[in-house]
């Protein structure tokens, strides 16, 4: 991928404040495009040594580029994807002689899959949060996704709460979830409401089970919501359940969320071997 060329034929989208306290286009982009710049560099140190960058990383929402030159002083290749035309400029203007780094004015999620293996790494606006991940689990040649995202989302993923979201789950045989330190709200401009944490997302070398297809039905059916209870809904379609629960530790009245991804895992052997 290469930069795009039609940056520097732009005009500035900065508009002419009016009385009034009129709005800046950089005003309403920070509103419309979720962005809270990291600023703090104690918090691009915690990502990095998180991520441990190496070989090729793809970055969304790159904004002004201070995690974008860390990644690449860590001895990353770095491809930063920016939807904001205005920082896309900048940060193209600010590397244009740096080849471990190149900008692309876009969406990340709508960015081709590199062929090559490849880790993620951001500070991802938090509108965008649920695209990203998806985006990522999607990625055959992904490695990992080092994101920083709300705490709250973060916990929920990781199961900080001791419970367990449908995209863990379903991605768990694949994927090792993990959350990470977290950072202050204050190391952010404009300063959100909620701090933010780390989440690593990490591809497994070898899968815990071998037929994707059934295990994703199963936990699809799992949390289908159909009988109130994990129990009620697998039986709508499956025999041997007790026997199943009593093997995988699942007590007959567990609610969905508080079934830990391995027990998913030992649900499946037993119903599908």
């Amino acid at each position: 991928m290469t930069r795009d060329p039609a940056f520097g034929d732009r005009p500035s989208t900065r508009t002419t404040s009016r009385a009034g306290g009129a709005r800046t286009t950089a005003d309403r982009a920070r509103r419309t495009l979720s962005q809270n710049f990291l600023v703090d560099r104690q918090a691009i140190d915690l990502v990095i040594r998180a991520a441990d960058p190496a070989g090729l990383v793809l970055e969304p929402g790159a904004g002004a580029g201070a995690l974008t030159l860390a990644l690449a002083g860590a001895g990353a290749r770095v491809i930063g994807y920016e939807i904001d035309p205005r920082l896309a400029r900048r940060l193209t203007a600010r590397t244009r002689d740096d080849p471990r780094v190149a900008v692309v004015h876009g969406d990340f999620t709508t960015a081709p899959v590199p062929g090559r293996p490849f880790a993620v790494v951001g500070n991802i606006p938090y509108s965008a949060t649920s695209k990203v991940v998806n985006w990522c689990l999607g990625a055959p040649s992904l490695t990992s996704a080092t994101l920083l995202t709300q705490r709250e989302y973060a916990r929920k993923r990781a199961g900080g709460y001791g419970r367990w979201s449908r995209v863990t789950v379903r991605s768990w045989p694949w994927f090792h979830w993990r959350l990470g330190p977290t950072v202050n709200r204050r190391s952010f401009r404009p300063v959100p409401s909620v701090d933010s944490a780390i989440l690593r997302i990490e591809r497994r070398p070898e899968p815990l089970v071998r037929g994707r297809r059934t295990y994703q039905e199963l936990v699809e059916l799992g949390f289908s919501g159909l009988g109130g209870s994990v129990r009620a809904s697998l039986r709508t379609r499956h025999r041997g359940v007790d026997a199943a629960l009593a093997a995988a530790g699942v007590p007959r009245d567990a609610v969905v969320g508080h079934v830990h991804p391995d027990q998913w895992i030992a649900l499946w052997q037993r119903l599908y071997w």
